[in-house]
């Protein structure tokens, strides 16, 4: 009788047992993963040696904080060309919309003024030689000597007179269009020298945290070589692998938790991106369970002041957050 007396009792306990596990709630399925950087990798697009490396490994820089730059003395030498070309190119345009000289058009002034005088002798000759021959005492052929030098006389004041007129007129309109064409050039020219130097000093282009750096001042640098590793605020996310049977129940915009050793308290995250091919678990995991199954990627990004708490690289756990 006892036994069967305790053969009930422990049915008893085994019967609330299993009646308490059924009333507690499967705990949420978790992912494994690692941190990953989104790093920027900043160069030049022109070669040359490396004249100045401003910042050093584990330092935050700022926005537009200089990191490097290159030695820059050819494309200096260029720029000055460039703006003396410019500068001739300018002063073609404006010769082109002026006249001549005040001096050449005195000297043009002053022989017209002789040519007039001239002419004015030729006519009064011409006319004095006509009343002699009228009279008999000149033969025609020295009227007609007379007549040839006083048109010649005209000519020749109508010639400086077109002169005057002409030392006074700008360039012609193809001519001002040629210098102008000619400054536009030397004008572009002079921007490009000085985007070349320009592109010899690089700076941050956001708040980052300098990742590394791959060149020692003195270096030969190679046109697109990066030269300074930034991890931009913000640029720190969460990749983990979820099986096949469970991406189904993830969508972009939800958010998980994110834990990892020495994180503290997890780290809330959102989802941007889920995978649209499967792959095989990478062996970064270290996951004997979920080695040769079948997943998909998933990245999910936390808050910039939550992601500076992860290192690229960092092991994770993933969960689903509370809701």
């Amino acid at each position: 009788m006892k036994v069967v007396t305790g053969w009930i009792t422990g049915a008893a306990a085994l019967a609330a047992l299993t009646a308490l596990t059924g009333c507690t709630p499967a705990p949420e399925p978790g992912w494994s993963g690692y941190a990953e950087g989104e790093f920027v990798y900043v160069s030049a697009p022109l070669p040359g040696a490396l004249s100045l490396l401003a910042v050093q490994r584990g330092q935050n820089v700022a926005r537009g904080a200089p990191l490097f730059a290159l030695d820059a003395e050819t494309e200096h030498q260029a720029r000055a060309e460039a703006q003396a070309r410019l500068a001739a190119a300018r002063a073609g345009v404006a010769n082109a919309g002026k006249g001549r000289r005040g001096e050449e058009i005195a000297v043009t002034r002053a022989q017209l003024a002789q040519a007039r005088a001239a002419a004015a002798l030729a006519e009064a000759e011409l006319a004095r030689r006509d009343k002699l021959v009228a009279q008999s005492f000149l033969s025609p052929a020295q009227l007609d000597d007379a007549r040839a030098a006083a048109e010649q006389a005209r000519a020749r004041v109508a010639e400086l007179d077109a002169a005057l007129r002409v030392a006074a007129l700008p360039a012609r309109s193809d001519e001002r269009a040629a210098a102008l064409a000619a400054a536009d050039a030397a004008s572009a020219a002079l921007a490009q020298s000085a985007w070349r130097e320009q592109q010899k000093q690089q700076s941050a282009p956001a708040d980052a945290l300098v990742a590394d750096t791959f060149f020692r001042v003195g270096e030969w640098v190679g046109a697109g070589q990066p030269v300074v590793a930034l991890l931009p605020r913000g640029g720190t996310l969460a990749r983990f692998f979820v099986p096949e049977a469970e991406v189904a129940t993830l969508a972009p915009g939800q958010r998980v938790a994110l834990s990892c050793s020495g994180c503290g308290a997890p780290i809330a995250a959102r989802i941007e991106r889920i995978a649209t091919q499967p792959e095989y678990t990478p062996p970064v995991i270290y996951s004997n369970a979920q080695r040769a199954r079948l997943v998909f990627m998933v990245e999910a990004r936390p808050e910039p002041a939550d992601g500076a708490r992860l290192r690229p690289g960092q092991p994770l756990d993933v969960r689903r957050a509370a809701s």
